[in-house]
């Protein structure tokens, strides 16, 4: 079935598809993950809630996949338009009144694990050193995603992944989770124990850390460095608003 051909229906009955805004799915996973994290909703929160699996919102987010057939429900989880979530194009006030009037969020049954967030200088050690660190006295935030038994949280430091992450945020890492295309990593120089967050990209068979701020530079991977573990979570700590 050609998907540019498939009309989805809106909530105010009117339908759309997705013919002249191939252009723009680009930026697909970009809007559902910004809106996402301003909801400070998990992927696994986002999925329960549009009635979808975590992997379709991961997929979705990484840009993996450009679309979904339940776009219109991930877009009501978010309460947002799915014309704006597809196009980024707002549809007109009196239709979005009419939306954001028929948007419900059913509570949800919540199940969270607690992580310990610990420093960059932490996060770069080797990962035998990391799980023999003392985190008693470390902050722990909550999440519902799994993280395994090794998870941690890293704040977020400077402007290289804007504006999507803003330093203060918190970020969930697993370590335990291979990291797919597209998809946020926390890596680390072997040498030198320093740590960086970039988005992972596979290319021709190569491995690249990219910034989000494009007034950064991407840095190609060698043997020099290695992934510490696969970002599945995002925040603002409580703390920022003490």
């Amino acid at each position: 079935m050609n998907k540019t051909n498939t009309c989805y229906l809106m909530s105010n009955n009117t339908c759309f598809n997705l013919l002249g805004m191939e252009n723009r799915t680009e930026n697909l996973k970009d809007r559902i993950l910004t809106r996402r994290l301003k909801l400070d909703l998990s992927q696994q929160q986002l999925a329960e809630r549009s009635g979808v699996s975590q992997v379709t919102i991961q997929h979705l987010e990484s840009g993996r996949n450009r679309t979904s057939k339940k776009l219109v429900d991930i877009a009501r989880a978010l309460g947002v338009s799915a014309e704006w979530l597809m196009s980024g194009v707002s549809p007109s006030k009196a239709a979005t009144d009419r939306y954001e009037s028929n948007v419900s969020l059913a509570p949800q049954p919540r199940r969270s694990f607690e992580y310990p967030e610990i420093s960059w200088v932490q996060a770069g050690a080797a990962k035998e050193s990391v799980q023999e660190l003392n985190l008693a006295d470390c902050e722990r935030h909550a999440s519902e995603a799994w993280a395994g038994e090794n998870g941690f949280w890293l704040r977020v430091v400077g402007p290289s992944m804007t504006p999507v992450f803003q330093e203060g945020m918190v970020i969930l890492v697993a370590p335990d989770v291979e990291p797919e295309n597209g998809q946020y990593v926390v890596a680390r120089m072997i040498d030198t124990d320093e740590a960086t967050f970039k988005q992972f990209i596979r290319d021709s068979g190569r491995y690249y850390l990219k910034p989000l701020n494009p007034s950064f530079p991407t840095t190609p991977m060698d043997d020099t460095w290695e992934v510490v573990g696969t970002v599945i979570d995002g925040k603002l700590a409580k703390s920022v608003f003490r």
